[in-house]
């Protein structure tokens, strides 16, 4: 799976001008949360992830530089801090919209996450 870095996913984003969709993710511009079975598979390509498969433990660490939260419409999109740092990047058939995927792992449940990529907040 190719990694990705800042400026390829910015242009990524740029190439996939998103048009309306009717899937079940509905619109998701902060983190989401779904359920694997709302996950449309079948019109998703993988493009590529924001891993990297040098680091062992990624950072859990955010990054906010104007005071946004993680559930903030406005977060940047801090490709080398969490939860980006261990998402999958994917394009939708359909409406060629680029999501952000990523399964959050807590004691007790796992918890899949989606976010649509807004390429102006790309840092």
């Amino acid at each position: 799976m190719q990694k990705l870095d800042a400026q390829t996913l910015r242009a990524v984003g740029r190439q996939h001008a998103a048009g309306p969709c009717a899937c079940a993710l509905r619109p998701c511009r902060n983190w989401e949360s779904f359920t694997e079975d709302r996950w449309p598979r079948d019109q998703m390509t993988l493009l590529g992830t924001l891993r990297d498969p040098a680091v062992y433990e990624p950072t859990t660490a955010e990054h906010h530089p104007q005071g946004t939260r993680y559930a903030s419409e406005d977060a940047p999109v801090a490709v080398d801090f969490f939860p980006y740092n261990l998402s999958e990047v994917h394009a939708c058939s359909r409406c060629s919209k680029v999501l952000l995927r990523y399964t959050e792992y807590g004691g007790y449940y796992v918890d899949h996450r989606v976010r649509e990529l807004d390429p102006d907040r790309v840092m």
